[in-house]
């Protein structure tokens, strides 16, 4: 435990009952001198008064020692503290004490046991055979708890236990025990905890987590911290060693979030136990900190038999499909031998239980064809290593089938029910999860009432726990259900066949079962079944609906007919996508959304191998596009008119008609309410479960790429083979600020040792060069890698470039210096960038500093991309493998493929196992070997470190009980025992078990190693007495370093040996016998691609984060300039990548045009981009012209849509779009200074205006553009007037002086107080004058005709007139007249202007002209 306040507060801070003593170790010594008193009878009994007062003196006295004891410890504690840090600066080590925290351990509770279910506890009790008594593994990485945590376990330690005293047994048999029972009790608790701490020190030796050597030094200095338990425990020591206490266990010391990531749980102990491979027992991907244990049951070889090969075998691939089942296929003869292959790997994963990787090389020859009569016809392989993985995963769903398929048996047979068409046709074609699903909905649809509890109809639960306590489930009863009971359903059967016989009579496309018609029209027959009381009774119509109800609901929940609109929908299902009100603006040409933001009628099929659906998904959640999944209509079509013939009647009555309409309802609500929906919902799953696959096999290829090559070499270097691990000289300068960051430079020799490392500030002094000049010199790398975080990284490397190669970067004939044959090269530093900042980096280069340690990632990735990656571990998933779409992928998914890239690379390489014990960054590569894993690496890690730390042969395994024998068949081929060449010469006897074997260091499996010898013997010529008495590999050693073996073994005629081999024991050896030639040649050859050199993109990316889309030609960016000369201009991106912009590219030939000013940032567009990897020139050429930037770069910013486009509904919206984007153009604010403008729309300026007089004027922006103004006065209560001014002459500078306010070409004005004035004014007063008329009448124009009729009764020998307010045109009237009585109301217009009145286009300047032009009209 840190010696933290914190920490001793919490040892320190429980509540002690009064009056109790806390002191256990002074309590013991008090409480022994006191009853040797009372022996002696130095204490009278009857004086309790007395006594009481000398027990009270003796707990004060107690509780003072317990303070000064506990200053003390802290004392002590803070010293380690030191001496650590002071260890730690002298070795560069990391000896800090453990954080975690102790639990609470009580003295007799029993800690709860880990949460574990019924089905585990099964599997637990299941698997004791395959459980040893071995004690808890001891594991290598579980230092971390452990470390100095002696602190906790001293023997001077009790206090923070004793605090925790617990009275709740204190009490036996109901009478309270007194202060020497109590002191017992607390005496014999202690010796418990003290037997118990000494037990789990015993078994975990190990656990200390520091190497032997480091304990030496500390032992020396410090001692190891029991030299005093004598004297703390001299008293106890007999008595405790008598007794005995339960085995503590790890649940009640440590945190269980601590225990499961030490991978020490119970289903982890369970996992290392059983002789499965490791990544078989587990959910998912080893990786993945959401890992547990499977609890699936194994399959057999007669579920496989059966139909799983079939099954498999139908989905494994579309191309296989094409090339092996379709009639014009390429292989359509080797059909069988396709399905054998699948059979044999499907048996050999899941019944015998070998990993992929297994299969591929020591089993090929099963999955692959051979023409064993011709000996000279080629092998050709069935299944490639990517489908191996693909039928590891549909076998897993086989299984998942099987499962699922005898539960739902099970479930039927407790139904206790006969139905043949569920044994007869349901359950025969039941071959997906989805049926099973169906089925079962089906059935309890069906028998619901068949069952007693609804809780007892399970299908994929466990059988029910005996005497277990049933819960009550909850019940909803449906519409189904409800008129299934009423007397509908015998209405339902009026439709003449059941639902069942419609499917069958569909399913086989003929009429298995004829209708049995009704004679009754069908309103008339539901009529029967109506209630007879009147209040009570339903319409004959809504009977036939709920009848039709029950009939669709059966059909619609039927799993054939469900299966076979699946199967429809798999294969013709089309996909349209169309934007929603908010995803029409978001979803721009340039949104990464925008190829499908109209996607119409695009075909299911062409979205398997694509990430499409998986960014329509995501748009969707988004709320900006709706996705429909549709039919083609004539597939529609004819799937319903399938179904309406096998429903309906071919009698020609018109009651059969009728009934044959009600039938084809029914079937059209099936299709509706139950069939597509389905069927939508299973597409989507579908899709999506699709196109994750492909991405993250696709993720999957990209980190295999990336991981299958070699280290890398120095061709240049004689010395240096393909597969040698270089020494490195890794440089990095950071970020590359002078001021802040200093250059680190790190040395990692040929074995993975960071051997040296300084830090120097730049490489330009003279002191410093040499300084480095001198590493190279002494150390003689095998390459030089250069790093960083910034483009400054590209100076350095020139800098670099010129001190290696002792010339000038920028003159290649100058000699700088001394000269060294060495590369400078970049790698790749995404893993570096991890690892710096990265626990494991600061565990084991705790003393470096973070650039330092950047530089020791570099080098790891030259001398092992592969062993680099494995170490990264989870954190693998957050590396980019695929930009645009990793990200779509859920990380559980995404791992699974990851780990099958580096388990297929690292047994293509093989792993040294005497080194993996000894290296623990090369023990990152042991839980990928074939059937390992993070559990048992570390289990097989920690036996062989038992057994000294090496083995000698691969016999050890199994005779030391290393490995179990499923473990040892999956791994023994890739874990390779290196020979030294001595080992190959010296001869050694048949029987020494302790004697190497040369075919230990080959890929060749030990079930093989027979044939291997025999394959040495016969090309060595030699007979068996020859070698009888020798062991049975030495003939191994002899071809091994024979000088013609190449010849020797080119001469053997494997091909007539694999034919002989599969005569006499059929055995398919044809591609084993050449691993085996290859491997006595050349054992454990690289295979892996040379280290690929990084092009210039890769580094612009690594060092700017430009890439090519970022960097496109014709994109405008942001640059700033930072130099600035006659004829070109040097200029920066943000991104920290250099430009420059020629003369004639800086400005347009316009005179008065300002060139790009130094200090100044500019918009730029890209016209070049020049990458000179060699030279380390990066750098952007812009034009900054205005010519060039007014055109933008949308057309370069584009997306393109996808071929599926809905043309027209695109057009059509961005016509929409386009008014829009007009008509908020035209709403931009003027301020204009007058004291009636306001920034008012129409209804503002309207609602501003109704407490004003009448004449009142506002001046407001006008919608129709920016030259416009609009004016709206006041004309009457509720009446206004709009007009629209154009302003002519706009000038938006305001300096334009010649403006003109136009209303039409008949008003024009100078200013605007001219047109309120002259026009708005004008008018106004017009209108008043009018309105003061007495033949004016207000009100509607409707009360001036009653007015007027009214007039004309009354005076019938006249004609009436009048005039009023036009309502629907502001600013007119109507002139309303009646000539006589037999005549109706005749409404004239007349126009108010500021001159004059308008009746039509007369003109009149006042009231009496107006009266006059309409008596003369």
């Amino acid at each position: 435990m840190q010696g933290t306040a914190e920490d001793d507060e919490e040892g320190e801070g429980d509540d002690i009952e009064p009056g109790q003593p806390d002191d256990s170790s002074e309590e013991e010594e008090e409480d022994a001198d006191e009853e040797r008193r009372i022996r002696e009878g130095f204490i009278v009994d009857e004086d309790e008064d007395e006594d009481e007062e000398d027990e009270e003196e003796e707990r004060k006295r107690r509780k003072r020692r317990k303070k000064h004891h506990r200053r003390r410890r802290e004392e002590e504690e803070d010293l380690e503290e030191d001496d650590l840090d002071l260890l730690e600066e002298n070795t560069g080590g990391t000896f800090k004490k453990s954080r975690l925290k102790r639990l609470v351990r009580r003295g007799r509770s029993e800690s709860p046991p880990t949460a574990s279910s019924s089905k585990r506890r099964a599997v637990v009790e299941s698997s004791d055979e395959d459980l040893d008594d071995d004690p808890l593994p001891k594991v290598q990485d579980i230092q971390q708890i452990w470390d100095d945590q002696r602190d906790e376990f001293d023997d001077d330690a009790d206090g923070d236990i004793d605090d925790f005293i617990e009275y709740d047994d204190e009490e036996e048999g109901g009478m309270p025990m007194d202060e020497r029972a109590r002191e017992e009790k607390r005496k014999e608790r202690r010796r418990q905890q003290q037997e118990l701490r000494r037990k789990t020190r015993a078994a975990h030796p190990e656990l200390a987590g520091i190497d032997a050597n480091a304990w030496a030094e500390i032992h020396d200095v410090f001692g190891d911290g029991h030299e005093y338990d004598w004297a703390l425990v001299a008293d106890e020591e007999a008595e405790y060693e008598q007794e005995t206490s339960k085995d503590m266990n790890l649940q009640s010391v440590f945190e269980p979030s601590e225990i499961r990531e030490h991978l020490l749980t119970e289903d982890d102990n369970l996992i290392r136990a059983r002789d499965v491979p490791e990544r078989m027992q587990l959910t998912t991907s080893s990786l993945s900190d959401a890992a547990s244990i499977s609890l699936h049951e194994k399959l057999t070889a007669e579920d496989l038999n059966r139909d799983g090969a079939r099954w498999v075998t139908l989905r494994l691939s579309h191309e296989k499909q094409k090339q092996f089942f379709s009639a014009n296929g390429v292989f359509q003869h080797l059909q069988g031998e396709l399905v054998m292959a699948v059979t044999f790997a499907l048996q050999a994963m899941f019944v015998d239980e070998y990993e992929v990787p297994f299969i591929w090389t020591h089993r090929r020859d099963y999955i692959s064809h051979f023409d064993v009569t011709d000996a000279r016809s080629p092998r050709f392989e069935l299944l490639s290593l990517p489908e191996l993985w693909r039928i590891y995963a549909l076998g897993q769903k086989y299984r998942s089938l099987v499962e699922r398929r005898n539960a739902l048996s099970a479930s039927y047979e407790r139904l206790g029910v006969t139905d043949t068409y569920y044994a007869d046709e349901i359950f025969p074609a039941i071959d997906s999860v989805e049926l099973v699903a169906d089925t079962s909905e089906w059935l309890l649809m069906k028998y619901k009432d068949q069952k007693q509890n609804v809780a007892a109809f399970r299908f994929n639960d466990d059988d029910e726990i005996e005497g277990g306590k049933k819960h009550k489930m909850p019940s909803r009863v449906s519409a189904y259900e409800l008129a299934k009971k009423s007397v509908v359903s015998r209405l339902a059967d009026g439709f003449g066949i059941a639902s069942h016989e419609v499917v069958l009579n569909f399913v086989n496309e003929t009429r298995l079962h004829y209708v049995d018609n009704q004679n009754l029209d069908p309103l008339v027959y539901a009529e029967q079944f109506a209630d007879p009381d009147p209040a009570k009774a339903v319409a004959p119509e809504e009977l036939l609906r709920r009848a039709r109800m029950i009939i669709a609901t059966e059909l619609g929940k039927d799993p054939l007919l469900r299966d076979h609109m699946r199967q429809l929908f798999k294969k013709n299902a089309l996909i349209s996508v169309s934007p929603t009100d908010r995803g029409r603006t978001k979803i721009d040409e340039q949104h990464v959304y925008f190829p499908f933001k109209y996607l119409l009628h695009k075909p299911v099929e062409t979205l398997f191998e694509s990430s499409q659906f998986l960014y329509i998904l995501r748009a969707e959640q988004e709320l900006l596009v709706n996705v429909s999944i549709t039919l083609p209509p004539e597939i529609k079509a004819s799937f319903e008119r399938r179904l309406i013939d096998a429903f309906s009647s071919d009698l020609l009555r018109e009651s059969t008609k009728a009934w044959n309409e009600e039938r084809s309802r029914v079937v059209q609500e099936v299709m509706d309410q139950h069939l597509i929906p389905a069927a939508v919902k299973w597409m989507r799953e579908f899709l999506r479960e699709e196109e994750e696959d492909y991405v993250a096999n696709r993720c999957g290829d990209k980190l295999r790429s990336r991981i299958d090559v070699a280290p890398y070499c120095n061709l240049q270097n004689s010395q240096m083979k393909l597969g040698d691990t270089p020494s490195v000289l890794a440089v990095s300068w950071g970020k590359g600020d002078p001021q802040k960051d200093a250059i680190c430079v790190v040395f990692m020799d040929d074995g993975g040792r960071m051997r040296e490392w300084l830090k120097i500030d730049n490489l330009v002094d003279t002191e410093t060069r040499d300084e480095f000049v001198d590493i190279i010199r002494r150390r003689k790398p095998d390459v030089v890698i250069v790093g960083g975080f910034t483009m400054a990284t590209a100076k350095l490397s020139q800098r670099v470039k010129e001190i290696v190669t002792g010339r000038s970067a920028y003159d290649s004939n100058l000699v700088t210096g001394e000269s060294f044959d060495i590369p400078v090269i970049y790698v790749s530093d995404e893993l570096a960038r991890i690892y710096h900042h990265n626990p494991r980096s600061k565990l084991e280069f705790g003393a470096l500093p973070p650039n330092a340690r950047y530089c020791v990632g570099l080098a790891r990735y030259a001398q092992s991309p592969l062993n680099e990656y494995a170490a990264v571990g989870a954190d693998i998933a957050a590396l980019s493998f695929d930009d645009e779409d990793q990200h779509l992928v859920p990380k559980d998914k995404l791992l699974v493929s990851l780990e099958q890239a580096l388990v297929d690379v690292v047994n293509k390489v093989g792993v040294d196992i005497n080194k993996a014990i000894t290296d623990r960054y090369y023990q990152h590569l042991l839980p990928f070997v074939c059937g390992l894993g993070p559990r048992k690496a570390r289990e097989l890690a920690s036996k062989i470190d038992e057994l000294g730390g090496s083995l000698v042969n691969r016999n050890q395994f199994i005779k030391n009980g290393i490995l179990t024998t499923k473990i040892f068949f999956n791994a023994a081929g890739f874990l390779r025992i290196t020979q030294e060449q001595d080992d190959l010469k010296t001869k050694h006897r048949m029987d020494d078990e302790q004697a190497p074997d040369p075919l230990d260091d080959t890929r060749i499996h030990p079930e093989d190693y027979e044939l291997a010898r025999k394959m040495a013997t016969d090309a060595l010529e030699l007979d068996e007495e020859d070698i009888h008495d020798e062991h049975p590999s030495h003939v191994v050693g002899l071809i091994m370093q024979d000088r013609e073996n190449d010849k020797k073994l080119s001469e053997l005629n494997l091909d007539e040996f694999a034919i002989s081999l599969f005569n006499a024991s059929q055995e398919k050896k044809r591609h084993t016998l050449n691993v085996i030639r290859d491997e006595l040649l050349k054992p454990f050859s690289e295979q892996r691609s040379p280290f690929p050199p990084i092009d210039g993109w890769k580094v612009l990316t690594m060092l700017s984060g430009e890439t090519q889309k970022t960097l496109c030609i014709g994109l405008i960016v942001s640059v700033h300039v930072y130099r600035t000369r006659p004829e070109i201009a040097h200029v920066r991106l943000d991104s920290g990548l250099e430009g420059i912009i020629k003369h004639e590219y800086m400005v347009d030939d316009n005179p008065g045009a300002e060139k790009p000013a130094k200090g100044k940032t500019i918009q730029g567009v890209i016209i070049d981009v020049k990458i000179d990897h060699e030279q380390d020139l990066y750098e952007v050429e812009l034009s900054s012209r205005w010519s060039d930037i007014a055109d933008n770069d949308t057309d370069f910013r584009r997306k393109e849509f996808d071929e599926f486009w809905n043309h027209q509904e695109h057009a059509k919206d961005v016509d929409i779009l386009a008014r829009k984007k007009r008509a908020e153009v035209t709403k931009t604010r003027r301020i204009i200074k007058h004291p009636n403008f306001h920034n008012f729309n129409t209804s503002q300026a309207e609602q501003y205006l109704e407490t004003q007089q009448r004449g009142d004027v506002v001046i407001r922006p006008s919608s129709k553009g920016i030259d416009h103004l609009a004016v709206t006065w006041k004309v009457d209560d509720n009446l206004y007037q709009h007009i629209d001014i154009t302003e002519k002459g706009y000038d938006p500078t305001g300096q334009n002086t010649d403006t003109q306010f136009v209303v039409d070409t008949n008003h024009i004005y100078i200013d605007l107080d001219e047109l309120i004035v002259r026009h708005v004014n004008a008018m106004s007063r017009r209108v008043e004058d009018l309105m003061a008329h007495d033949r004016f009448k207000p009100g509607s124009e409707d009360e001036l005709h009653l007015f007027l009729k009214n007039q004309l009764l009354a005076n019938p020998a006249k004609s009436m007139y009048g005039f009023t307010l036009n309502r629907k045109r502001p600013g007119h009237f109507n002139l309303c007249f009646l000539a006589n009585k037999d005549s109706t109301v005749q409404t004239w217009p007349v126009r108010i202007a500021p001159e004059a009145y308008y009746l039509f286009e007369t003109a009149a300047v006042g009231i009496p002209e107006l009266c006059d032009a309409f008596k003369v009209r």
